[in-house]
């Protein structure tokens, strides 16, 4: 090892998404009407909760923190992957890449607890609902964000540093278009198992964990439920965790196949296709999911819409 270490690198380059400048134009039209569509959906549910009172309560102050962490998510993928989608050598910084990869793993980890802190609303809400107010105070809400932000924060710092404390001296093209943890492994100068053995258990942890968290609470959900003597009425609380468990089995599902799914020489474009999905497609997609099976989402935008356009038309006639 020690020949090998007379090379540092300090720059990265991406292999992208193609070659084929016909699907350059075509890739880069799409991911950037599905970027500016995922600022526009999260940030307006953001935007939306702040602003109707009623939807001040418990479940919409998680929903706006999973809005927050889709934004940001996809902020620190798509800009960068859009930008590079028509130049040669999609190049980065290894101080970059560092960055890039810790913020991202942050998110992605903030994102699966605080869904299992939703779980743990709607358990309440469905279950308990005589003592919602009581159990779901203030104060726990904050916690139940708080700790996702904090455990995100723990895990990927351990993360991060047992991946960049490894010596990297070349080669320095990672065969992806962002800086995801297996493929920065495989450019160390070094025998990378206790790294990836260290990865898969934190990960395996954390997704056991946020899933179970999920699972339990959607049993006792669907027991409760199940209890509930009118067809309407079960058809009414299935239809408001509809739009959640859609979200999750979205969310786990590309994350389970990315990292779980043993890798072969040949899935690497199939990882690069799915990878696509979680970083870009998902959080576009879930503030479109609440809303559109949300009544109360759709409801306070038709009422700031139709107050706003009542204002507007008022303007005009005076």
């Amino acid at each position: 090892m020690k020949h090998k270490n007379q090379t540092v690198v300090t720059e990265l380059f991406f292999t992208g998404l193609t070659s084929s400048f016909q699907l350059q134009i075509i890739l880069f039209l799409i991911f950037l009407c599905v970027y500016l569509l995922t600022l526009l959906g999260n940030l307006g549910m953001i935007i939306l909760i702040r602003l109707d009172t009623r939807l001040h309560i418990p479940m919409y102050f998680l929903l706006s923190h999973l809005s927050f962490v889709d934004a940001c998510s996809s902020s620190f993928i798509s800009p960068k992957m859009l930008s590079g989608i028509f130049v040669e050598k999609k190049a980065i910084s290894f101080l970059g890449c560092a960055i890039q990869l810790c913020l991202f793993s942050q998110f992605v980890v903030t994102e699966c607890f605080l869904l299992a802190s939703m779980a743990y609303d709607r358990y309440v809400a469905v279950c308990k609902p005589l003592l919602y107010t009581l159990i779901m105070s203030q104060q726990v809400c904050v916690q139940l964000v708080i700790g996702p932000y904090g455990i995100a924060l723990i895990s990927t710092m351990v993360h991060t540093t047992f991946t960049f404390i490894l010596p990297y001296c070349g080669p320095n093209i990672i065969n992806h278009f962002f800086c995801d943890v297996l493929p920065v492994f495989s450019l160390a100068c070094a025998d990378t198992q206790v790294n990836k053995l260290l990865f898969y258990i934190l990960a395996g942890i954390l997704g056991v964990f946020s899933g179970m968290i999920i699972l339990v609470s959607y049993i006792y959900i669907v027991i409760t439920i199940l209890k509930i003597h009118s067809a309407d009425g079960r058809r009414k609380a299935f239809s408001t965790c509809s739009s959640y468990l859609t979200a999750v089995s979205i969310l786990y599902g590309t994350l389970f196949f990315i990292y779980v799914c043993p890798s072969t020489s040949f899935s690497l474009d199939i990882n690069k296709v799915v990878s696509l999905f979680y970083t870009t497609v998902i959080p576009m997609l879930n503030p479109f999911i609440y809303s559109l099976r949300n009544k109360e989402v759709k409801d306070a935008f038709i009422r700031k819409f139709e107050k706003q356009f009542c204002y507007n038309l008022r303007d005009k006639i005076l």
